[in-house]
């Protein structure tokens, strides 16, 4: 079976990774005095950093000799998954099945271990987003107020996006912010990481004392979420809603 994403082919440059091909970002930077090449295994694709003057095609044949670098990444790769009518994601650890039947309604319905969803068949993955992002929200703002208030500590404004580099932030202001898709993982690593952010309120560096105040904040074990973290989180940006 081929590990190679399906929609690939269509466009734009690749490179061959022993029978599949796999896409290639090219991206040109001035600073760049050599070329880089990159596997982003969640996005299902290489990227290629070269100087801003350089030939692309003598780049591009750099890269596609570097098998044995690219094959041992390419084994390690987390595929895309589209989500739609058919295909299963976690939504707070559990993985659910989405149950798609076009004369049910449109809006989402959780049901035991089953996301219940009508309505057209192509917008199926961004109502999903969407309701996904909203539940985030919900979830992670009354979390934070209820844990800082239990602390004697006041939040500002609580946000939710898609960082790919952290999955919480907080500011001088008090404002919190974290990344949507920890609503897909299992409900003690998305406490523990608002424990996190909260605990940031009282003491915005990574002290002893900081890191004593998340264990005291947190209702679980600290070290086991940032472990599943480490491990399963980059997983859950394999996640696509739009094909």
């Amino acid at each position: 079976m081929s590990n190679a994403p399906s929609d690939f082919l269509a466009e734009g440059p690749h490179i061959r990774v022993g029978d599949e091909a796999w896409p290639v970002r090219v991206v040109r930077h001035a600073q760049s005095r050599r070329y880089r090449l990159v596997f982003d295994g969640a996005r299902g694709e290489l990227r290629l950093t070269v100087p801003r003057r350089t030939n692309e095609r003598a780049a591009l044949k750099w890269a596609s000799e570097q098998q044995a670098w690219l094959v041992e990444q390419v084994g390690k790769a987390a595929l895309p998954v589209i989500v739609g009518p058919g295909a299963s994601l976690p939504f707070r650890g559990t993985l659910r099945h989405i149950d798609w039947t076009p004369t049910a309604p449109r809006a989402i319905r959780l049901d035991d271990m089953t996301l219940r969803v009508g309505g057209p068949a192509e917008s199926v993955g961004r109502r999903i987003e969407r309701w996904l992002k909203a539940e985030a929200l919900d979830l992670m703002e009354r979390e934070s107020r209820d844990i800082a208030g239990a602390a004697g500590l006041s939040v500002g404004r609580v946000g939710v996006g898609d960082p790919r580099s952290r999955w919480g932030s907080c500011t001088h202001d008090g404002d919190l912010r974290y990344s949507w898709r920890l609503v897909m993982a299992p409900d003690h690593v998305r406490r523990a990481t608002v424990a996190h952010e909260v605990a940031h309120l009282r003491h915005m560096d990574h002290s002893a004392a900081f890191h004593a105040l998340v264990d005291e904040l947190h209702d679980g074990d600290v070290a086991a979420a940032r472990g599943w973290l480490r491990r399963e989180g980059r997983a859950l940006h394999r996640y696509r809603f739009t094909a």
